[in-house]
Formats: C-alpha cells, structure tokens, sequence
C-alpha cells in the first residue's frame, strides 16, 4: 500500500453517507430538507468546527465575486459554509474518494451544488491551470502531507498575485513525542507535523509575504471542554459528530489529541499569507 492510499484508507468510512442520514433522520431532518447548519456538527472535521471556520475563514476577506480553492476539502464542511456566507465559488481537492463523493451529496442536499466543485484529486498535484484562483485555504491537512514545499508550490502557482492563503493546521509545539492515535492518524508514519516556523519558511520561499499567526490552543482546550460536558450532560454523544466520521476510534482518539494539547506537544494554528505579485 503506496503512502496516499494508507493516508485514504485511514479517512474512509465505508458507509459515510448513510451514517450522516441517519443521524439527520434521529434529529427529525429529512436529508432533501437539510441545511448547511444541520451539517456543520459532522462535517467540519477540524478542531472548533464551524466557529473555528467562521474564525478563520473570515480573515480571507472573501467576496462574492471571488473562486476559492478548498486544499483537502474533506467532505466540503467549510467550503458550504464559505459559499452561503460569502457568496463565492469554491473549488475543493481531496485525497479520500469517500469524502469527494458524500461532498458532493450533501452540496446537493443543501442546494450548493451550483457553487461548489470538488475534486478527488491529490494536493500535491492540482489539476487546475495557473493563476486561477483569487483566494484558498487547508484546514487541518498538513499533519498528512510529508512533502509541504511541493503542496506549498502547487498552491502559489494556482493563486493569482495578491491572493490570501489561509492555513489552519495542527503544528509541533515541543520535541515531545506525541500519543497515538489521534484524528489524524494511528500512528506516527503517517503523521508529518511541523513546527511553526518551518511554515513560515516554506510560504516565503513560494513567493508569500506577510505572513500573519494566530496559535489557537486556548481556543481549543475550551472547544473540548465544552464538547466533554455537553456529552456527559446528555449522557452519550449526540446523532451528528466527529464520532460518526471516526466511529468508534474517536472514543481513543480524542482524548489523545486533548493530553497533546494539554502538554503542549501540538496546537491549532491559524496562518493567513499574501502571495506576492
């Protein structure tokens, strides 16, 4: 098994789709009749979910007018929600069949199947021709990618002069080695973090500048505080979340990333870059 398709087999679900239906169906939502809120508790796999994307996306400063390239889209969480409250186009790659696939039903579902493509593609090789894009943005993708001064090359060539890229990933905060499993990963070979600065270095060297950071751990202790207390309150997990992607691995997985965190070891950090002209 060649690295991509371990990276796909450890995304993929088997029956993603039906799973996200039914938990829409326990909460009295007909699959045709959801919204983009409905969905936003499952998927928007990344910490903080949809406030974390309102956080985030907002400082792309993007119009209606504007094509936006989602990198490692997911199952297009964001990218819906960057549609409806934005007005722009969106254009998503991921590297899991299964995500592209149930992507695109929900953008049906919702109605946005019209403003949004998405592409089972690999991001280390865009399909798109140069300088197509007025604007893009990964959210939590570069724990998997080895190689970020090719992802990094690949983003800058299909961005127009001036435009942002938007990076919200989970980087290495300490030499600490990490615990396993996590979202991300079962184990540390497919788990290719970096630390802040090695960022900052390949974004420059691709031609960005003014590359803005926001460490967003804080936010992120409180984000699973929350999501720990809403659980015990209602003793069980509710129909939609990041359990039914993970099914019964989040039980493992979770409170790894939380004892990362806690030790310092990783935390969520917001980049926003300008590509030069």
């Amino acid at each position: 098994m060649d690295y991509a398709e371990k990276i796909s087999t450890h995304y993929a679900h088997g029956n993603l789709l039906a799973a996200i239906k039914a938990g829409l169906e326990v909460q009295g939502v007909k699959a045709e009749n959801a919204s983009v809120e409905d969905l936003g508790p499952v998927d928007e796999f990344h910490i903080g979910g949809r406030v974390a994307s309102a956080h985030f996306l907002n400082q792309l400063e993007i119009k209606p007018s504007q094509t936006i390239l989602d990198v490692g889209c997911g199952l297009g969480g964001a990218a819906r929600f960057l549609a409806k409250t934005y007005g722009a186009k969106v254009v998503g790659v991921d590297l899991t069949a299964e995500y592209v696939e149930t992507g695109q039903a929900l953008c049906e579902w919702v109605g946005l199947s019209d403003r949004i493509e998405l592409h089972h593609e690999s991001v280390l090789s865009l399909p798109f021709e140069a300088v197509r894009f007025d604007g893009a943005f990964m959210m939590h993708v570069g724990m998997n990618i080895q190689d970020k001064q090719t992802l990094t090359a690949e983003v800058s060539r299909v961005l127009k002069p001036g435009a942002r890229f938007g990076i919200y990933d989970i980087m290495k905060t300490n030499d600490e080695e990490l615990i396993y499993p996590v979202p991300w990963s079962n184990t540390s070979e497919t788990s290719w973090l970096a630390r802040p600065e090695d960022y900052q270095a390949v974004l420059k060297a691709n031609g960005f500048a003014n590359v803005k950071e926001n460490n967003r751990r804080a936010f992120a202790m409180e984000f699973f505080k929350k999501m720990k207390a809403a659980g015990d309150a209602a003793e069980g997990p509710p129909p939609l979340g990041l359990h039914v992607l993970m099914k019964q691995s989040s039980a493992e997985k979770i409170p790894n990333m939380v004892a990362n965190l806690a030790a310092n070891r990783i935390s969520p950090i917001e980049m926003i870059a300008v590509k030069g002209d």
